[in-house]
């Protein structure tokens, strides 16, 4: 396993690859790289696309889903769940009800919990490449965001969303 460290304006990226594909981008202190070789960002053909990609997002480009190799490590409902999150257009919020109704539906049965997807969103080890800052509660309020909510803000704006259209959590400073 590789590392490397991603210089982003919402702060510094840790990018993780095997010898053939994307396993993570995670914020600071999210990742354990004690048993990770650290690379410079060009030595190594995934992380070099991924930290492209990475570039073109941060600058305000409408980027798609890129044509990286990703592996995720989770459960199999956990992968299930990531799998809708790459399915999220650029631009656009989702909620947790909506994703559950998809898993629902592809399960074959009538429901599935909310808490249950947001659960396994929260455990996304791709962020933002797999855009789990896009899902938002039933009622458009900003829930929690592993790199913390200013992060998911930024992101959101970024892709154009006018923030004041989102509620805020009580507790975060930004609120209406």
């Amino acid at each position: 396993m590789y590392w490397t460290i991603y210089t982003s304006p919402i702060g510094p990226l840790t990018v993780t690859a095997d010898d053939t594909h994307l396993t993570g981008i995670w914020y600071e202190q999210q990742c354990d790289t004690s048993h990770h070789t650290k690379i410079d960002l060009n030595e190594h053909d995934i992380i070099t696309q991924t930290t492209a990609w990475l570039d073109d997002y941060f600058r305000g480009n409408h980027v798609t889903f890129p044509e990286i190799p990703i592996k995720f490590q989770g459960s199999h409902f956990q992968e299930e769940v990531w799998h809708h999150l790459k399915a999220i257009p650029y631009g656009e919020t989702t909620t947790y009800g909506a994703i559950a109704q998809r898993v629902a539906e592809a399960r074959g049965i009538t429901k599935m919990s909310a808490q249950a997807i947001g659960g396994a969103v929260g455990r996304n080890p791709i962020s933002i490449l797999v855009p789990c800052h896009r899902v938002v509660g039933a009622h458009r309020e900003l829930t929690g965001y592993g790199g913390g909510i200013d992060k998911k803000v930024y992101l959101l704006e970024l892709e154009g969303h006018d923030i004041n259209d989102f509620k805020m959590p009580k507790s975060h400073p930004e609120e209406k």
